[in-house]
Formats: C-alpha cells, sequence, structure tokens
C-alpha cells in the first residue's frame, strides 16, 4: 500500500512537471509568433507605404546621378519631377556656377581644360580652401537635389510600369528620309524661276 501510495505521488508529480514543461513550451511558442507576426507586420507595412509612395525614398551610395529616363515626366509623378525641374534650375545650377566661377568644373570634352571664369573668386578659393561657404573640387551639384531626385526616381519607377506612361519609354524610330547622313556630297539643283 504504501509502496503504491508513493508510485502514484511520484506519477501525479512527473505529471504535473511534463505538463508544466507543455504549457511553457507553448506559452515561449506563443510569444515566438506573436514577435515573429509583429515584424512580419511592420516588413507589409513599410512594403505597404513604398508601394503607395509614403516611405522615405533613398538613392544608393555614391555620386549622385540623375536616372536614366530623366526628363520624362509620367502622369502621375508631375509634383515630383516639377520639385526636381526646379531645384536642377536653381540650386544645383547656382552651385554649378559657383564651381565654374573658382575653376573646379570638369569638361564634357576631354580636349578642353577648364579655366577659371573669375581669377579673384579663384585666388580667394585657394588662399582659404578651408572655407565651408566656397566650392570644393569633390563637389557635385546634383547633391543638392538629392532628395527630389529620390522622390522622382521613386515615382517614375512605379509609374512608368502602368500602360498610360509606357510611350515614355519607347524607343523613337526615325524613318530613314529624316535621318542626317552627314554633308552633302553632291550640290541639291538650283532651281531658276522664271518670271512672269
Amino acid at each position: 500500500n504504501n509502496n503504491q501510495t508513493v508510485n502514484t505521488a511520484a506519477l501525479a508529480c512527473r505529471r504535473d512537471k511534463e505538463a508544466k514543461q507543455r504549457r511553457t513550451k507553448q506559452h515561449k511558442t506563443r510569444q515566438d509568433r506573436s514577435s515573429a507576426s509583429f515584424f512580419i507586420s511592420i516588413m507589409v507595412w513599410g512594403a505597404i507605404k513604398n508601394a503607395i509612395g509614403l516611405g522615405e525614398p533613398t538613392l544608393p551610395e555614391g555620386p549622385t546621378r540623375l536616372p536614366e529616363y530623366f526628363p520624362v515626366e509620367p502622369k502621375g509623378c508631375e509634383k515630383h519631377a516639377q520639385n526636381l525641374f526646379q531645384c536642377l534650375a536653381n540650386d544645383a545650377t547656382s552651385k554649378m556656377r559657383d564651381m565654374e566661377r573658382v575653376g573646379f568644373h570638369n569638361s564634357y570634352f576631354p580636349d578642353v581644360t577648364t579655366k577659371p571664369v573669375d581669377p579673384v573668386a579663384a585666388q580667394a578659393v585657394a588662399n582659404d580652401p578651408d572655407n565651408p561657404e566656397y566650392p570644393k573640387p569633390t563637389d557635385n551639384p546634383l547633391d543638392e537635389c538629392r532628395t527630389f531626385i529620390a522622390y522622382y526616381k521613386q515615382c517614375c519607377d512605379r509609374k512608368l510600369k502602368q500602360k498610360k506612361n509606357w510611350i515614355l519609354t519607347e524607343s523613337v524610330r526615325v524613318q530613314e528620309e529624316y535621318r542626317y547622313k552627314g554633308p552633302s556630297k553632291e550640290d541639291p539643283p538650283i532651281v531658276k524661276s522664271r518670271g512672269v
């Protein structure tokens, strides 16, 4: 009798211990699931924000560049395109003019050497190169519009996929008779008008 009571008590104790372990394991699994679902919902919310254009766009690291489809203005991106065009026309252009004034600009053509437009300004920059108001040789004028470029790129990447904007990405074929053929090898015939 005593032996049976001890076995029953040990069995009950073991069952309680196993039940407690199962409850702990289930609770931990529920916590893991809830934290995983929380992170998934954050990721989904971020994807939704990016899809409808509410997220803060970013440009890749490195020098600021305009997208290859610039200057298209797809339907739906008019606001972002106009903001970018205004920034390029004002801030970036004034930064570029400052760089040209002191001789820090690069020529598009390899055989052209650049010279300062304003020698007095170039001398002032040479005398005080650490002045934050002066342009630096490594400055990129497009950095002034980096945020606008990011919003423009985000909007265009999304809107150019829509059917109504496909025409903006198509290349245009010029008919043969309108293509430039270089300087003419023969003079066109001279037609004399006859006076009546």
